[in-house]
């Protein structure tokens, strides 16, 4: 390891050389001349004091010398090549690291990502889901979703989405032999819970929204419940009953017909809303900065959805 190491140069000429077996080729790939490989090459035999090729005016032939510096050659270019690589990487813009509510990753935001990645694929999002609320000084997240009134001390807070609820279920249960056509006729179907609401009013439930609406004489102790949200959702499609839902969880699943809402109109709306927290220190991310404007642009697409469909276009 006392002997100084050959340039690199003439080891990038002999390494294309032995590969393609030809000056010429080897040229072609560097982008210099024929001669130019010749002469790195020529360099090289004469640094190491061995001869690495035979030359002959038909091929170009490898020494058992050559043969046996080769693959060590081409080693060492892969190392390199791999380091350089990971430094590229390690400097390179991280992550951005969201902790989001199991429903609102699944029926909002994974749905319409792959518009974020065409629109930024310079940032990388790494998403998880929790129940627990996020402590930002022990847990290495960047970005969560809270569901409240949007006070959270020592943090900023961004409202995403307005919270209302309304029955949503599958297109056949609107016909059969008991069709689904007004409140009351839940006395005959099958209600669907969702274990994720909160005990207070901040998520109402079946006996808030039928108390609200006026409907009297619906047990709402009886039927199956679910966590997370889009359990009770999935419930819903199957037709295995009525499911209580956020209008943000349900919207693609009504434009696309897998959902109807059986009583359009009764919408109950909630005190509550979804927000991005995210520490102070971090207000000035530039990731930040790109994802919640693409929220931003998000909502801003669904209420124009809602206003068409509203009018009767869709």
């Amino acid at each position: 390891m006392s002997r100084q190491l050959p340039p690199l140069n003439p080891l990038r000429a002999f390494e294309a050389a032995a590969r393609h077996l030809s000056f010429t080729r080897a040229a072609e790939e560097l982008f210099v001349t024929p001669s130019a490989v010749s002469h790195q090459v020529k360099a090289l035999e004469e640094n190491l004091g061995i001869t690495l090729f035979l030359r002959d005016s038909k091929a170009l032939v490898l020494t058992a010398a050559g043969k046996a510096y080769l693959p060590g050659v081409q080693e060492a270019f892969r190392q390199l090549a791999f380091a350089t690589y990971q430094l590229h990487r390690e400097r390179s813009i991280p992550a951005l690291k969201i902790n989001l509510p199991p429903t609102f990753a699944t029926k909002w935001l994974i749905p319409r990502m792959k518009r974020f990645v065409q629109a930024h694929p310079e940032v990388d999002l790494k998403i998880s889901t929790s129940k627990h609320m996020v402590d930002f000084a022990r847990e290495d997240f960047d970005l969560a979703v809270r569901f409240g009134r949007g006070v959270y001390p020592g943090l900023r807070a961004e409202r995403c989405l307005p919270v209302e609820v309304f029955p949503v279920c599958a297109p056949s249960l609107l016909a059969g032999p008991v069709p689904l056509r007004v409140p009351d006729d839940l006395r005959l179907h099958r209600l669907l819970h969702d274990d994720s609401t909160y005990d207070d009013v901040s998520n109402p439930d079946w006996a808030t929204w039928l108390e609200h609406t006026g409907v009297q004489g619906v047990d709402t102790t009886r039927g199956p419940s679910f966590w997370p949200s889009h359990l009770v959702i999935d419930a819903a499609i199957d037709g295995l009953g009525v499911a209580l839902a956020k209008r943000s969880w349900v919207e693609r699943d009504l434009l696309e017909g897998r959902l109807v809402r059986p009583f359009e109109g009764l919408t109950l709306p909630v005190e509550f809303s979804y927000f991005f927290v995210y520490p102070e220190d971090r207000a000035d991310d530039p990731r930040l900065g790109i994802f919640l404007g693409w929220v931003r642009q998000e909502v801003a697409r669904d209420a124009q959805t809602d206003d068409v469909a509203q009018a009767g276009i869709l």
